[in-house]
């Protein structure tokens, strides 16, 4: 269960960091799901997928995520959590970390508070490559518990959206199962 939790956070990191090329659409539209909400949440991320060219994609991610001046929505945990960017979020995220040895990657501009940072980095985390597994549901009480699913559900019904409401929907789902399982008994 651990390696497909840190499978469904790694394909968000990769879906929200950057356009989804020819490949990884033609891969994501053999994807099946089931009755379940996650299940449900992975059908229509593949019909998405299937029905995705790439150039609107292109223009649909630039116009979410980047814009002219800004893009619809902030995919930044200081903005939502206080309406301004690098603020005291980024400034705790950067200190757990710098406390766990992660580090930005050379060349990326983002700061780490970008939500393909965070969930790329619980990926990596519940899969023990970026550190101890035991990690990760801190990290995510600390670092996305709080705001993650408004952002989801914000990309769910952004003005923009297409292909990136069926992400906005699986992330939403995938943040409602981690909490859901913070709040399991140990």
């Amino acid at each position: 269960m651990d390696a497909e939790r840190a499978q469904l956070f790694g394909l968000l990191a990769r879906l929200l960091a950057s356009v989804p090329d020819v490949g990884l659409l033609r891969g994501l539209s053999g994807l099946a799901g089931d009755a379940t909400p996650l299940g449900q949440a992975l059908g229509s991320l593949a019909r998405a997928a299937a029905a995705a060219e790439p150039a609107a994609l292109e223009r649909e991610f630039f116009d979410l995520f980047t814009g002219v001046g800004r893009g619809e929505l902030l995919p930044y945990a200081s903005y939502y959590l206080t309406g301004f960017l690098h603020e005291r979020p980024l400034a705790e995220l950067r200190g757990d970390l710098a406390r766990l040895g992660i580090a930005r990657t050379e060349g990326v501009a983002e700061p780490e508070d970008h939500i393909a940072f965070l969930c790329e980095t619980l990926s990596g985390l519940i899969e023990g490559r970026l550190g101890r597994p035991e990690e990760a549901g801190p990290f995510f009480a600390q670092h996305m518990r709080p705001w993650a699913a408004r952002f989801f559900a914000d990309l769910e019904k952004a003005g923009a959206a297409r292909f990136y409401r069926s992400v906005g929907t699986l992330g939403r789902v995938a943040v409602e199962i981690e909490q859901a399982a913070a709040e399991l008994p140990q």
